[in-house]
């Protein structure tokens, strides 16, 4: 039993969601032979975007082969000699990576410290396009940016806000939209970032926000300019998975499986507090302990593999336990009760974690 995967939703397994999508994709061709800018451009990825465009309550959208080719064609582009970005230390490697591309001087303010993030942005106000970036939700923590915060003091210092849904589209807001959706903030965020390898049960992404942000990526992102367009078949892919998405039933199924996660790991001692997201990060500290962890759970049946440095700081090596829409409350029961026992036969302490920062 795997419980480390991205399928938030459980489509992307799902045999009646295959057969919908394969139904969908009936007579399309398997690629677009090109890049968007040569012959590669479809009137079905023009029809996505506005959609997409549309639910994360944005004007425009573009799609990207990955979340991190979107990440990176997003910064490369739009971050210019003499701005300033800042940037959450726990953003993701794609992150990371595509502010490398850009040319700004980059800040890390310390996670979710909002007042940090503003005096740095006090300290170099003026110094062109200010860009803050953050995960709404946090890969590997499983907690949430506090965005609200972080849209007032976007306005406040006239700063674009960037914000990567990748592990919240799908599981917050009435359609499935984001956490910014969920707070009334759509509109506030400069960029969306979101991907369809996660609750979408495809593969993909796309960067949303205005009109203007869409030409300058059609333009100077070069990981869209230079791939070849998505397919015909990933995008049906992901028209078929929106309204499962939206309905809500598999949303609603997936928080209860968080609900018995959180519930269970907390009568164990290895929780506090309820679930934020679907993301359990348990056991930090050595590498090999965590190995040695997920070494144990596989032998029980359990499939949960470590994370270790660099995906996660120095001395907070983990196990990110997931859950799924598919799951059951004996199904999570099941495995609290091997995680349990098998700390018990290594000598592994409980340590509580928490979705608050």
């Amino acid at each position: 039993m795997t419980l480390c995967s991205n399928d938030y939703l459980g489509l992307a397994r799902d045999p009646a969601h295959s057969a919908a999508v394969m139904a969908a994709a009936t007579g399309l061709a398997t690629g677009a032979g090109a890049s968007r800018l040569v012959s590669g451009n479809l009137a079905s990825h023009e029809a996505l975007e506005g959609r997409l465009a549309a639910w994360t309550g944005q004007e425009a959208a573009l799609l990207f082969s990955s979340g991190y080719a979107a990440n990176a064609g997003l910064f490369g582009a739009l971050l210019q000699e003499g701005d300033a970005v800042f940037s959450d230390a726990l953003n993701h490697a794609s992150i990371i990576d595509g502010i490398r591309l850009g040319r700004a001087r980059k800040h890390v303010y310390a996670h979710g410290d909002v007042a940090a993030l503003e005096a740095l942005l006090a300290e170099h106000r003026g110094e062109g396009l200010a860009v803050i970036v953050t995960e709404s939700v946090f890969s590997m923590d499983g907690d949430l940016a506090p965005l609200a915060a972080l849209v007032e003091v976007a306005e406040r210092f006239e700063a674009l806000l960037v914000v990567d849904e990748a592990h919240a589209l799908g599981l917050y807001g009435d359609a499935g939209a984001g956490v910014l959706a969920s707070l009334g903030c759509s509109a506030k965020a400069g960029a969306v970032v979101g991907t369809f390898g996660k609750s979408l049960g495809a593969a993909g992404a796309f960067v949303a926000g205005s009109s203007l942000l869409r030409e300058l990526l059609v333009n100077r992102a070069r990981s869209f300019v230079f791939s070849t367009a998505p397919s015909p078949f990933s995008v049906a892919a992901v028209e078929v998975a929106l309204p499962v998405v939206e309905a809500g039933e598999r949303r609603a199924a997936a928080w209860r499986a968080a609900g018995w996660m959180a519930a269970a790991l907390e009568a164990r001692g290895w929780w506090q507090g309820p679930a934020r997201s679907l993301i359990f990060p348990i056991v930090g500290g050595a590498p090999e302990r965590a190995v040695a962890l997920s070494g144990a759970l596989l032998a029980r049946g359990y499939h949960v593999q470590a994370i270790r440095p660099p995906t996660v700081p120095v001395d907070t090596s983990r196990l990110r336990v997931t859950v799924e829409a598919t799951m059951t409350e004996e199904t999570v029961s099941g495995f609290v009760e091997a995680l349990d026992a098998s700390a018990r036969s290594l000598g592994i302490e409980r340590r509580a974690g928490s979705h608050v920062g």
